[in-house]
This record gives C-alpha cells, sequence and structure tokens, in this order.
C-alpha cells in the first residue's frame, strides 16, 4: 500500500526523548491509555459502577451551563403533509439561543394513539430541511447526487415508517450558521470560555429530547437517537447521558477512536469541532458506545474490528451479546474484503491511508436507510405482553 518509508516520530536520542515538541505530544498521547477506558477483562459486576462513572466524567467534559429557567418551546408553523403532519418549533436551551427543529408527525398520531420517536442528527453538511425532504432554506445548493439526497432524509424515512421524526441542526450549520464566523471560529472562541462545540450540541439536543419526552403524543418508552457523521456523536452521548429516555441509538458512521486515529496520523489533532479538552486522558469514543449497553446500537458503517470487538464484550458482559448491530459499507460487508482488520494500524498514516485501516468508503458515506430504517423499526415494535 505504501512503497516509500512513512514519516512518523522517531526520536534521535539514546534515551528515546525528543527535541521537538511535537514528538514528545505525539509520545505522550501514546503513553497515557484513557483512566475510564472499557476494560473486556473486568468482572461483569463491575460494569455499571464504570458505565456510571464513565457518564458522569462525559457530562463533566460536556460541559453543560448552569441556565436559570427558559422560555418553553413554542410552535411557529405547521404544514400538512402526505401522511404526516410537518411542524415547526424552536426551542430556548439557554439565554440568547434559540434552536429552530422541526417535527414531523405521523397522521393518527394523538393523545390516545402516542407514537415511537426518533430525534435525527444531520452530518456536516446537512440540515433538518434536508432530513424532513424539504428545501434548503435560502436555496442552500449542496454537491450530492440524487441518490445521496433520498439517502439523508433521515426524518422522512422514519415518518414513514409510523415514528415522529424531530430533525434538528447541528450548531454553526445550515440555518446555525453565520456569516461573520464559521465553524472552527465557533468552536475555537467557546474553547476560551471553558465550553465545547460537542457539549454545546449535545446540551441543545438534550433539551429537546427532555422536552419530547413529555409529549402525551410521543410513547416516552420508545425514544431513539440517530445521528449521521458530525450527529452521530452527538447521538451516542445523548443517549449515554439519558438512559432512563433514550431506549436505542444509530451510529450512522464508522467506529472511531479518536485517540488512536491521532496516533496513527502523528498527532494530527483534528478539526476544532471535534476537540473535547482532557478527552484523552479519560474515555473515547468507543467507551461511550460501549457505556450504552445493554441499550440497542447500530453502527451502518462499521470501522476497526479491534474497537468493534471491544463494545461487542460491553454488550456481551451487559448480558445484551444481541443488542449490537455492525452493518458495513459495501465495499468492505466481506470479512475478506477488510483487509488490515487483523493488521496493527501504523504511524505516520495520511487521511486515506488510515480510512483504509478503518474500511471507510469516502464516496458512500451518507445515510442508510436500508440499514437504519428496518432495524429501528423492529427495536421500537411494540413488545407484546
Amino acid at each position: 500500500m505504501h512503497d516509500t518509508p512513512r514519516k512518523a516520530f522517531v526520536s534521535d536520542r539514546q534515551d528515546g526523548r525528543f527535541v521537538d515538541t511535537a514528538g514528545f505530544v505525539h509520545a505522550f498521547i501514546k503513553s497515557h491509555r484513557p483512566k475510564l477506558a472499557f476494560d473486556p477483562e473486568m468482572d461483569a459486576r463491575e460494569f455499571p459502577a464504570w458505565r456510571e462513572r464513565l457518564s458522569k466524567k462525559v457530562l463533566e467534559l460536556m460541559a453543560f451551563p448552569e441556565v436559570v429557567r427558559q422560555p418553553a418551546p413554542k410552535r411557529v408553523g405547521v404544514e400538512q403533509r402526505a401522511g404526516y403532519q410537518l411542524q415547526c418549533w424552536e426551542i430556548y436551551p439557554e439565554p440568547h439561543c434559540v434552536v429552530p427543529f422541526l417535527m414531523l408527525v405521523p397522521d393518527g398520531t394523538s393523545d390516545q394513539s402516542p407514537a415511537p420517536a426518533v430525534l435525527c442528527f444531520p452530518g456536516y453538511s446537512g440540515s433538518k430541511e434536508g432530513m424532513a425532504g424539504e428545501p434548503e432554506l435560502n436555496d442552500r445548493k449542496l454537491d450530492w447526487s440524487e441518490e445521496k439526497w433520498r439517502d439523508n432524509c433521515i426524518a422522512l424515512h422514519f415518518v414513514r415508517q409510523g415514528m415522529i421524526a424531530v430533525a434538528v441542526d447541528n450548531p454553526a450549520r445550515a440555518e446555525a450558521d453565520s456569516a461573520l464566523r464559521d465553524l472552527s471560529g465557533v468552536s475555537l472562541c467557546m474553547l476560551w470560555t471553558g465550553r465545547n462545540y460537542l457539549g454545546i450540541s449535545v446540551f441543545q439536543k438534550t433539551q429537546i429530547l427532555q422536552w419530547l419526552a413529555q409529549q402525551s403524543m410521543v410513547d416516552s418508552k420508545r425514544i431513539a437517537t440517530c445521528g449521521l457523521s458530525l450527529g452521530s456523536d452527538p447521538a451516542d452521548i445523548v443517549g449515554l447521558l439519558n438512559p432512563d429516555l433514550v431506549g436505542a441509538v444509530i451510529h450512522n458512521d464508522f467506529l472511531c477512536d479518536w485517540r488512536e486515529r491521532t496516533i496513527a496520523q502523528n498527532a494530527d489533532g483534528s478539526t476544532p469541532h471535534h476537540v473535547v479538552p482532557g478527552m484523552y486522558q479519560w474515555f473515547d469514543a468507543p467507551d461511550i458506545q460501549a457505556a450504552l449497553a445493554p441499550r440497542p446500537l447500530l453502527y451502518t458503517e462499521g470501522g476497526r474490528a479491534p474497537h468493534i470487538s471491544r463494545v461487542r464484550a460491553a454488550f456481551k458482559m451487559a448480558g445484551a451479546q444481541d443488542n449490537v448491530t455492525v452493518c458495513y459499507y459495501k465495499k468492505y460487508e466481506t470479512a475478506n474484503a477488510r483487509l488490515y482488520d487483523d493488521q496493527p494500524i501504523p504511524e505516520g498514516l495520511s487521511n486515506e491511508e488510515y480510512f483504509l485501516y478503518a474500511n471507510v468508503d469516502v464516496a458512500e458515506h451518507r445515510f442508510h436507510p436500508e440499514h437504519a430504517v428496518p432495524w429501528l423499526t423492529e427495536v421500537l415494535a411494540p413488545k407484546s405482553g
């Protein structure tokens, strides 16, 4: 795969230390395993306590604000569509902030006939309008094929299955975008304040979830979160922090161990909107997903075998090994197509090389209704007895 030697951090000193700070930082990250990393060898009786410790630390690092009572969410518009009602809402999660969202309500839903619900979070380029199958605001253009646009109508797919589908933009994207400051600028600015982009996203979406669960037309025992790409981490964490409200999670992305990726790509710290200060000290994304056990979890775009195995071990430990489902890109559906599953990941990788090791087909990164819709329909089906 790689004919020329990769450039990686190698000390030329006998003591193995680095003069260059980047080499030191890379070595520091390699030598410090997250303190709350899931251990497949732990006693199963320790799992609930570990999960609780992890949840508390995740909540701490999300840096939620202390907020006095805010105005109640307001419905600002409603239109009838074929088979469902399109409702436009606003929520006011904290001072100075308003978050518009769409709620697609299947015909026949009422206080007497409540429906299951799913919160839908788009990817980097997506929007709540796109997820609802509606025209983009302000004639916003997307470089997507017709097929990809149809696939990414996440909320529309679910409402057609009789679920209430709530579509929420990511902060600083789509309607929440700004002409004065882009996503990276917003993310960096919030780091100065002690907050972070992911924490803001999770906080806003948590407020919507808590409101949604109180609506009498919602079956509060059957609520799921579903996130694509940029929306996948919030889907996981909203689920983790609200175990009494979220019954299932769809992670529409590959399973990414961010610390491993940072090491493999020569201490590439990713983009500011992915940064959660202190995260590598305590946990990584696979630990969050492991802590979702025993609740049903779906991956639609696979990932690296070692991390998938670790999450599976957590579900087995929780007595729910059948509750984690892993689907792959078509390119990697068969095991013999995943060429690097059993190989240690080297250092000095480019983005393109890393994606080969992670079984990612970048061109096909999108929402996968063929996996997610039947899976969630079955998971949220009324239980007999």
